[in-house]
């Protein structure tokens, strides 16, 4: 009976045992699913601007910039990996970007992949170049020439940056609002002035700026207009269209901006329009209302603009 009572208590304690083991097994399943449930997701969902849906890092830390407006990212305080010289050599905040890597121009492929970037943004629709990039990292396609407050938030948002672009913003604006009432205030320039941003390219080529550069400062100023042809380029969507000196009269505004080239043969042709009889011929010309300013520091880049804050009313009150 003694055994038997023994035997019984034995296969007792090993039920007991059992069960508690069951019970710590399927709480540790409960625990695992809940840490999973509510674990911070590491990758999300993004649609850029060309349609294509992208799975990028909500918190990318190894990024290459390759376009127009790395003023942009500046701005917002992000460290990249990589960038087109092209778009920081010279400009007017040259001095804070240090340790980056020139991914060339067109961009390099190889040296891209050197740099093991966790996201890239590009300012190219070339669905080759897309191609070629994204199978290095998840890649985007950034529309360089959107408003100013566009850009930011869609940075904000792809480089988990929200709070930072919404504040910069809300500051720019006060600092621009406050510029361009103190310069009417004065007389300096009055309301509804017009205004034209002009440039040239190697191969004779004069362009008129509507929707790219500085003329997406001034524009946004509700200050200075465009007139009824940049008008048209404006509405029509395109950051600046080609003209020949013989249409100067027609895009001249009330005051002209000129972009100073970078190449020789650019800067002899501005030469060459400045001397004709077409352009001494323009009201602008004739009040003195012409400034000229090196066209790498006449981006529309949030770190550009903050410089001009500075350097337009200098020049606007010569």
């Amino acid at each position: 009976m003694k055994k038997l009572n023994r035997h019984m208590l034995f296969c007792s304690l090993l039920l007991l045992v059992g069960v508690l083991l069951a019970a710590c097994g399927s709480n540790n399943e409960e625990t695992n699913r809940k840490e999973t449930a509510t674990a911070e997701p590491t990758t999300r969902i993004y649609k850029d601007y060309l349609g294509h849906e992208v799975e990028i890092p909500v918190n990318p830390e190894r990024v290459v910039y390759h376009g127009e407006g790395y003023g942009d990212v500046l701005a917002l305080n992000i460290k990249t990996v990589g960038a087109g010289f092209s778009w920081i050599t010279d400009y007017a905040w040259e001095d804070r970007v240090k340790d980056v890597e020139d991914v060339g121009f067109p961009i390099n492929v190889e040296q891209t992949l050197s740099l093991k970037p966790d996201l890239i943004i590009i300012g190219t629709s070339d669905e080759k170049t897309y191609s070629q990039l994204s199978k290095i990292a998840p890649t985007i396609v950034f529309d360089t020439f959107a408003p100013l407050n566009q850009r930011l938030t869609e940075l904000g948002d792809i480089l988990n940056k929200k709070e930072e672009a919404a504040q910069w913003i809300e500051d720019y604006t006060d600092k621009a609002d406050k510029m361009w009432e103190s310069l009417v205030a004065v007389g300096t320039v009055k309301p509804d002035e017009t205004a034209s941003v002009l440039t040239y390219y190697p191969g004779d080529r004069l362009f008129v700026m509507a929707r790219a550069g500085l003329s997406q400062v001034l524009y946004d100023s509700n200050v200075l207009k465009p007139g009824d042809k940049i008008q048209k380029i404006l509405d029509d969507g395109t950051g600046f269209a080609e003209i020949s000196t013989e249409l100067l009269p027609e895009y001249a505004g009330d005051r002209i901006f000129i972009l100073t080239p970078v190449t020789d043969e650019a800067k002899q042709s501005t030469k060459e329009m400045m001397d004709s009889p077409i352009w001494k011929s323009l009201p602008a010309v004739k009040n003195g209302h012409v400034y000229t300013i090196d066209i790498q520091k006449s981006d529309s880049d949030a770190s550009t603009r903050e410089w001009l804050l500075t350097e337009l009313p200098t020049m606007l009150k010569k």
